[in-house]
């Protein structure tokens, strides 16, 4: 029955060909209609989805608490991180401010702006959340310092500051400026930058303080939710660019020595879509002409060289038109589809295209030659794309979506591929009919494999067996690279920046949220998960009322007792000239210690022509902000939950009263036990919690899981297919012996090359039986036509495997040169996992079917 279903098959394969000759212009004007047809809908309506959260089922448990917060939360998510770093806190402040009240003048460009250092209620209230003794340190050093801050509060020049600072010294008491050294300190290195051409200012936030002179990086985070032009493929592209116009135009780093970096969710899909999308167009590119090349060598036709790759081409727009029409958006894995498809299609063509020629060496026609070549390998090559259809279906009923989508695409895109190769490219042979050419080529061509299946089949079986035995007691090595970040491109701004950022692990991505039905609540369990080793802290809104306030009050109400009159809006005295900057450092000279530090830089600076206006806006220019921003901190007011600012609480208590509680890791989640002992901690006491580490730990095995259903899937499939068209033991035996040989040494592989699997690469072993099982398919079903292992070896068929494998190999290879890791590491296994099927295909398998010959009754092929 199945032998009768097998010849009426391969008859319609050869009449379907034969029409497509005998039609060959109306089929390639048609095809050509619908190709551009094709091509303008995929430009009209290509998008790209970055989200890789949206690869998983949003049925599972832990998607739907994320979703759940994201619903009550809405303003967390499509963000855009502003990182503002500086050394010097001063003029990072007076930057900041100039950049937010830009911002602000553009809601419709970048939405509302969350600035918590930059918000009057802190500015007011910051020394509420000081530690007592702190606090009472502050407030006795400004107590002191009164008449020197009141003095530059009316005269901020460098004579009057010099003036102070002489007058301290003469009496050689610290009592009136307690910072006395520190700032001497201060100011010599501000005058060495000065002289060496370096930026450089006084910081007197620092100094006001009582902290040290400091190079270290000072940090303020800004968080917009801006419009998104989600009509657009990059949606962010327009605020990002016009937030670096923003500054530019205010000069942040010339004017205020403020590095600004971008990143949040909106940056991070952003530079992840343009690193994707360039690699992977790099990849088009380097794989076409691999291609090209391959085919030139192994067609030894340029018009069969044509021919395949206009079918090729037809292919892939037709089935990226098909993705669109069926899925609507492209995932960061579904939109490497158009790689994978150069490489298996253009397999079809060649093994199509050797055959014909075999044909027409055996003094065919082409018609003939058309029609037998269908005949033979159309049985073939229906089911390699059978196989490799099922290696990419097979992730369709498990919960990744993401490869779930791509399996979607190319396992459609191998039917669009069978289709294109058995109707346009007989159609272009028949108008373009190539010559005579050189005769074809068995494999022996790259090295002698009959000798090598006779000689030397017990040994390359020998060593296959040694081979597979260490990879299979290396398999339990096999790690899963669980977290996504790992994935992203490290040398992109918005990456970057998010790494720094988990340096401090209060600010960084991994903290575990949990939705509470009220602030109450969540201050209970905030309670219960404090105590816990696994835990650093927690933020909630009851965190943001300082404790000892009436104490703390009372401090703050004591020091503007005597400072407010000495902040308070006078006279401000004219500018100095020049002539008076000078004199002051020689006043000053004459008060140091010529041994000090200070006098001699004073001196190397007077020896040579200065700019003194330079000197005294480094010196000077950062005070004032801070001396209006310590006259704004004493009017500090008792805080309660109903004076904390709308905006903060907006961020912590939704619309309908349920309270975030944010839960911060002690150790660093980026090692997969810690993050499985925070998680397991955290959500003994909080069963809904969600966040990056629960997403993270739970996506990781939701992928593990559909990695070896979407795995036995296709084994059971491809087993199933074969055992019915081949019927017996020995020709599936034979097929899947390199497939398994080549699976274990890949995963093996993977351990040598510290390539572990992710959520990219997973694909590769469901993958390598869908695609690796064609080089089998046709070796064996030659020697079913054949009967003789030898005359296969000397036919076309080794050929076409060789030149289809290589083309796939380069294909795949092309994506390994992407600067996205994920869809790097997916190219670099698959090619590593196609090598090792072509090495066991025309080495292990031809010495099996030589070692176990089959019976001498010839069957049809498949």
């Amino acid at each position: 029955m199945i032998e009768k279903a097998a010849i009426w098959f391969r008859g319609g394969v050869a009449a379907w060909v034969d029409m497509a000759r005998r039609w060959a212009a109306l089929v390639l004007v048609l095809g050509g209609l619908a190709v551009l047809w094709g091509g303008n809908y995929v430009l009209d309506n290509l998008k790209i989805n970055t989200d890789t959260t949206d690869m998983l089922s949003p049925d599972l448990p832990f998607r739907q608490n994320s979703n759940e917060l994201s619903k009550a939360f809405p303003q967390f998510s499509d963000n855009l991180v502003v990182v503002l770093e500086g050394t010097n806190p001063d003029l990072l402040d007076d930057g900041a401010q100039a950049l937010a009240a830009r911002i602000r003048q553009q809601p419709q460009i970048f939405g509302p702006l969350f600035d918590p250092a930059g918000l009057d209620f802190f500015r007011t209230n910051g020394l509420l959340y000081m530690d007592v003794e702190e606090l009472e340190d502050l407030t006795a050093s400004l107590a002191r310092a009164q008449p020197f801050l009141g003095t530059l509060w009316r005269d901020a020049s460098l004579p009057r500051l010099f003036e102070l600072l002489g007058q301290a010294l003469e009496t050689k008491d610290q009592a009136k400026l307690p910072q006395l050294d520190a700032m001497l300190d201060a100011i010599t290195t501000t005058l060495r930058a000065q002289m060496e051409g370096r930026p450089g200012r006084l910081s007197w936030q620092r100094l006001m303080q009582g902290k040290e002179p400091s190079q270290k990086t000072a940090r303020r985070i800004m968080v917009l939710k801006p419009r998104l032009d989600f009509a657009s493929l990059r949606p962010g592209e327009e605020s990002m660019e016009k937030l670096r116009a923003i500054a530019r135009d205010l000069r942040l780093s010339e004017n205020f020595g403020v590095r600004m970096r971008l990143t949040g969710s909106v940056a991070l899909a952003h530079e992840e879509l343009a690193s994707v999308v360039d690699g992977l167009g790099l990849a088009g590119l380097v794989s076409l002409t691999l291609v090209l090349g391959l085919l030139l060598w192994g067609l030894r036709s340029p018009r069969l060289v044509l021919a395949t790759l206009v079918t090729l081409i037809a292919g892939l727009i037709w089935t990226a038109t098909f993705a669109i029409a069926v899925i609507g958006t492209f995932n960061l894995i579904s939109v490497a589809f158009a790689v994978l498809f150069i490489g298996l299609s253009v397999d079809f063509g060649i093994h199509f295209c050797l055959r014909y020629k075999e044909e027409i060496q055996a003094e065919a026609g082409t018609p003939a030659a058309l029609r037998g070549a269908a005949e033979k390998i159309g049985g073939a090559l229906s089911l390699t794309a059978l196989a490799a259809g099922i290696g990419f279906f097979s992730f369709l009923p498990t919960d990744y979506l993401g490869l779930a989508e791509l399996g979607v695409i190319a396992g459609t895109g191998m039917g669009i591929a069978l289709f294109c190769n058995l109707t346009l490219l007989p159609a272009m042979i028949a108008l373009l009919p190539p010559g005579p050419g050189n005769a074809t080529r068995p494999a022996a061509h790259f090295f002698d494999l009959k000798a090598m299946a006779g000689q030397h089949r017990r040994a390359i079986l020998g060593l296959a067996a040694l081979a597979g035995l260490a990879a299979a007691i290396a398999l339990p090595q096999a790690r899963f690279d669980f977290d996504p970040l790992n994935l992203k491109d490290r040398s992109t701004e918005s990456v970057a920046t998010l790494f720094d950022l988990m340096e401090d692990r209060s600010q960084g991505p991994y903290s575990i949220t949990v939705l509470t039905p009220g602030p109450a609540q969540a201050e209970a369990i905030a309670k219960k998960l404090s105590g816990l080793p696994e835990v650093d802290g927690t933020t909630s809104l009851a965190q943001f009322i300082p404790k000892n306030q009436a104490r703390k009050l009372e401090m703050i109400e004591s020091a503007a007792f005597f400072l407010a009159p000495a902040l308070a809006d006078g006279n401000r005295a004219p500018p100095p000239t020049d002539e008076a900057r000078a004199k002051s450092i020689r006043d000053l000279m004459g008060k140091l210690d010529g041994a000090s530090a200070l006098a001699k830089t004073l001196k190397d600076f007077t020896a040579k022509p200065v700019a003194l206006t330079t000197l005294e806006t480094r010196l000077l220019t950062g005070l004032p902000g801070r001396l209006l921003a310590l006259r704004q901190s004493l009017d500090a007011e008792e805080i309660t939950l109903k004076t904390l600012p709308p905006g903060l609480i907006r961020r912590q208590v939704a619309e309908d009263g349920r309270a975030r509680l944010e839960v911060h890791p002690k150790e660093d989640l980026r090692d997969r036990n810690s993050l499985a002992q925070f998680v397991r901690a955290v959500r003994a006491h909080a069963p809904q919690a969600t966040g990056a580490p629960v997403v993270i730990l739970e996506a990781g095995q939701a992928v593990l899981a559909s990695f070896f259903q979407a795995g036995l899937l296709t084994l059971l499939a491809i087993t199933l297919v074969l055992a019915l068209l081949f019927a017996r033991l020995r020709e599936i035996l034979l097929i899947f012996a390199p497939l398994v040989l080549a699976g274990l040494l890949t995963v093996a592989a993977g351990l040598i090359f510290d390539l572990p699997f992710n959520f990219a690469n997973v694909i590769v072993l469901p993958l390598l039986f869908g695609l690796g099982v064609a080089g089998g398919v046709h070796f064996v079903s030659r020697e079913r036509a054949g009967g003789d292992t030898q005359a296969v070896l000397a036919s076309s068929t080794p050929r076409a495997v060789t030149f289809s494998a290589l083309t796939t190999i380069g294909s795949f290879g092309s994506i390994a040169l992407s600067s996205h890791p994920g869809t790097a590491s997916m190219g670099l296994l698959l090619t590593i996992a196609i090598i090792l099927v072509l090495i066991s295909t025309l080495l292990v398998l031809p010495a099996l079917m030589a070692t176990w010959p089959a019976s001498r009754r010839p069957m049809r092929p498949i």
